[in-house]
């Protein structure tokens, strides 16, 4: 059977979040985020961030989250800055545009934003004839898997202070980037260096949802009333809080983070070691080798990853991606298997 090195998300969950789902499958809660494993699951976020002043939200997914977000931070005239590589600009059809609020794109650097690029783009929209920019969108680890320092979202932060921005972080893999051996970031960073950023939890072994976590004031007013006007509350909004129960109460969440990137790590120093060359520098759980057209043809059938981008006509990027289910005996056996094809 093939093994997915796709994603981080083709399992359905923690062992550990099956067995607590299928204890209260029969337990009856209020709906609509109003529930005590929602208020638990609150209180032990806040716990772990040492941060009380901040409303916790739990949606399904990372799209969605993103424009939940951003339109309710935002006014129709406003826009949002990030990197060409960014979520909301290449893997959410549109949905920030849909919305309302234009993308305003930078290049970065190894998928991070700069402040010299922040500075630049708020330059060049100066006037009302253009869109105002009010938010910078920044992923953490980043989709190139880099992660940010805390010495950069420091130096973001001020610049966005100073122009008059939001700041707000993409958490989708947040547990991969804090459980780095190069991190220097803490949740309770994130509470006092941004106004808003989410908690991964759809590709970081929970079935599904995202915690979304509000620390500016600005941003807390009426939004239950913009997750309902788009749709996006459940009526079982428990669904999604019961995971992040089972992440928070004890080491699950940073657990689940190292073993993913142990095994991303491994697979990183032993396809270095064959002589492969990489696309970025990531400390993280996805990676990105650059393979000859002829071996990717080879092993496809038998193992499952995304090519990212053509590089010539011999060579292309592709992403492997480790997650919570990934053995490391299942790394091994992939590199003693392309010992076979080179």
């Amino acid at each position: 059977m093939i093994y997915r090195f796709t994603n981080d998300y083709s399992c359905f969950a923690h062992e550990k979040i099956i067995k607590r789902l299928l204890d209260i499958g029969y337990e009856q809660n209020i709906g609509y985020g109003l529930d005590r494993h929602t208020e638990n699951a609150t209180r032990l976020i806040k716990e772990k961030m040492d941060y009380e002043r901040c409303d916790i939200h739990f949606l399904v997914g990372g799209t969605q989250t993103n424009m939940v977000m951003i339109s309710s931070a935002l006014k129709n005239f406003e826009a949002v800055i990030c990197v060409d590589s960014g979520h909301i600009n290449v893997h959410e059809t549109g949905a920030i545009e849909g919305v309302g609020h234009k993308c305003l794109v930078t290049k970065g650097i190894a998928g991070k934003i700069t402040v010299d690029e922040i500075k630049n783009v708020c330059k060049l929209h100066a006037d009302c004839h253009m869109v105002k920019p009010k938010m910078v969108y920044i992923s953490n680890s980043t989709e190139v898997g880099t992660i940010y320092r805390k010495s950069e979202l420091i130096e973001i932060n001020k610049t966005c202070k100073d122009l008059g921005l939001y700041l707000y972080m993409d958490g989708a893999r947040l547990g991969s980037a804090l459980s780095s051996i190069d991190n220097d970031i803490t949740l309770n960073d994130l509470a006092n260096l941004t106004d808003a950023f989410y908690i991964g939890g759809t590709k970081h072994g929970n079935f599904m949802g995202e915690a979304l976590v509000l620390i500016n004031d600005e941003l807390k007013k009426e939004f239950r009333y913009n997750i309902k006007h788009h749709g996006a509350m459940l009526s079982k909004g428990y669904a999604c809080s019961i995971g992040y129960e089972v992440l928070f109460e004890d080491d699950l969440f940073f657990e689940i983070g190292r073993h993913e990137n142990e095994c991303a790590n491994y697979l990183e120093t032993e396809l270095k070691n064959l002589g492969f060359k990489f696309y970025s520098n990531s400390s993280t759980n996805q990676i990105f080798p650059i393979f000859k057209d002829k071996l990717i043809n080879e092993i496809k059938e038998d193992y499952g990853f995304e090519i990212i981008e053509r590089l010539n006509n011999e060579e292309s990027v592709i992403r492997f991606c480790t997650s919570f289910d990934t053995k490391i005996d299942t790394c091994k056996n992939f590199i003693l298997y392309i010992k076979t094809k080179i």
